[in-house]
């Protein structure tokens, strides 16, 4: 067991001056017990928190850290922008230079505005998509988490359900009524609900790839329905790929399964570690947003330099290096297999999803495939096998309803040593 007496300390007296002594809601470990870890720094696949402890993680700060953190590239890009001071408030070259990398890189991007994080992201494109239809309601998927803007707290994912407060008091009623909520990878609840709101559905939103109820991939034809009721309809269907965006492929998961969106929203690696989100689309829509168009959406810090320059080098790397996708396809490939035979040697029968370099184990012996399959897992015991794995040196995301994400960083000796310690906390958790 290590010593975290110094994040102890920092957690007490956190907790005096921030709300639950944190800044985001799973931070605090009340899903898996114990205290949270205050980090001090990182550097490619590990973490060191302030007690000086190092661990091997697979949350790469929810995402964003695909080449493992550190990276000297970004660190230099952005060094270099910081030399010319932190922010304008006006137009930049950068900003050209990255949406013309957007729009080259994903699918169903014509334009592209940037914002300041992937709920931003998300509440900009659903108002864009009523905006542009003339139509209130919007449908979204029990257990897809889109932020915390008030149209998407229903019945959401991530924090949310970890919290037990999937329906966050302070969302109205007037909100809350034009949110419809459909299941996901079930394709007759969404077109039920079109039917009883027949010329009112302005949009559909979903995550392609869910990451916020753990990693659930969809069905067979599932996107594909989504494209053509969509299509029959006129209703705007929006991917929230701020998860999935360059993490599956250079143009996310609508590139992976050949599906084309109206809208896109993109976050975490658009902007290499610092806060970025963008929303885009197809030109006809995106141009109803001012000043083209009559829907407002502004912000002061939007396009900032600093982040511009890190999400730049970041994209511009990916899309130079696409190797890096089959090396990252691999090596998770490695731990999920490694995670598969540690099961079966231990006669256990739990879930493993898994889609490029992100993946989950549920510990329920049901295929997950929407909210009420993933809300079968044993909670209790993830609590157990997490802080079995943090243990171990193995910092994963502190919640059984999150995905895992691999970085480039995750060598097959480190992978190696994951799959050890995941065979000992499944061990021990199961001889308590």
């Amino acid at each position: 067991m290590h010593s975290i007496e110094r994040s102890r300390t920092l957690f007490a007296k956190a907790q005096k001056y921030i709300p639950g002594g944190v800044n985001s809601p799973v931070r605090a470990f009340k899903a898996v017990g114990g205290d949270p870890l205050f980090i001090k720094s990182a550097k490619g696949a590990y973490v060191y928190d302030e007690d000086d402890n190092q661990y091997i993680e697979l949350i790469n700060s929810w995402g964003p850290m695909i080449l493992g953190h550190g990276n000297e590239m970004i660190e230099e890009a952005v060094s270099k922008a910081i030399s010319h001071s932190l922010s304008f408030g006006a137009p930049t070259a950068k900003e050209v230079e990255i949406a013309e990398l957007i729009v080259d890189m994903v699918p169903s991007i014509e334009k592209v505005r940037m914002v300041n994080s992937g709920t931003e992201a998300t509440m900009s494109a659903a108002r864009l998509a009523r905006g542009y239809t003339g139509k209130d309601k919007i449908i979204k998927f029990s257990g897809c988490y889109h932020g915390h803007g008030d149209s998407f707290l229903i019945a959401a994912g991530s924090g949310a359900m970890t919290m037990g407060v999937p329906n966050s008091p302070g969302v109205t009623e007037g909100t809350a009524k034009d949110t419809l909520l459909a299941n996901f990878n079930d394709i007759e609840s969404v077109r039920s609900l079109v039917e009883k709101n027949k010329n009112e559905i302005a949009a559909i939103i979903l995550e392609p790839v869910a990451g916020n109820m753990g990693c659930v991939l969809p069905k067979d034809g599932f996107l594909q329905d989504l494209r053509k009721l969509c299509d029959q309809e006129g209703i705007v269907l929006i991917f929230d790929e701020v998860m999935t965006g360059f993490r599956l492929a250079k143009g996310g998961a609508q590139e992976v399964y050949g599906v084309t969106p109206d809208m896109t929203t993109l976050g975490k690696i658009i902007g290499g570690g610092m806060p970025v989100g963008a929303y885009g689309g197809k030109k006809e829509i995106m141009d109803f947003v001012s000043p083209s168009g009559p829907v407002y959406q502004a912000g002061t810090l939007s396009g900032n330099p600093i982040a511009m320059a890190a999400g730049f080098t970041m994209l511009n790397y990916l899309n130079e290096n696409p190797a890096i996708y089959q090396d990252l396809d691999k090596i998770t490939a490695k731990l999920v297999e490694g995670y598969r035979q540690n099961l079966e040697k231990l006669g256990l029968n739990y879930t493993l999803t898994h889609l490029g370099s992100m993946f989950s184990i549920f510990f329920t012996d049901q295929d997950v495939y929407d909210l009420d399959s993933a809300s079968t897992s044993n909670t209790e015991l993830f609590g157990k096998y997490f802080r079995s794995m943090l243990n171990q040196g193995i910092y994963l995301a502190p919640s059984q309803f999150e995905a895992l994400f691999v970085s480039h960083a995750i060598t097959d000796k480190i992978a190696d040593r994951i799959i050890l310690a995941n065979y000992h906390a499944l061990k021990e958790i199961h001889e308590l």
